[in-house]
């Protein structure tokens, strides 16, 4: 059984991110092989809300070359978290957005 702080990597913290947070829709970077129904009961642990709906997406690491040597940045996985009406809000980014 995975930790909720080993699924909830950070928060991912845009301006996309920021025009969510007045319709309860928070972005966070969270494990590759987490799920989405992980994913909720993570932020539901962590933050004590509610969650209604997770929508998750993988991004590629782009390729990177330095003088002949090329490689690849990591991959990540983000996932966009919507609260329910009755729920409060996420307090971390209350504090952030202002």
């Amino acid at each position: 059984m995975k930790s909720p702080y080993d699924i909830i990597i950070r928060p991912v913290l845009t301006e996309k991110s920021y025009d969510g947070m007045a319709d309860k829709k928070y972005a966070f970077e969270v494990a590759l092989t987490a799920n989405k129904t992980e994913i909720k009961k993570a932020v539901e642990t962590i933050f004590d809300v509610k969650v209604e709906s997770v929508n998750t997406m993988r991004i590629e690491g782009k390729m990177k070359r330095q003088g002949r040597t090329q490689g690849r940045r990591p991959e990540r996985k983000k996932a966009y978290v919507k609260l329910t009406e009755g729920s409060k809000t996420i307090e971390f980014f209350e504090g952030m957005a202002q």
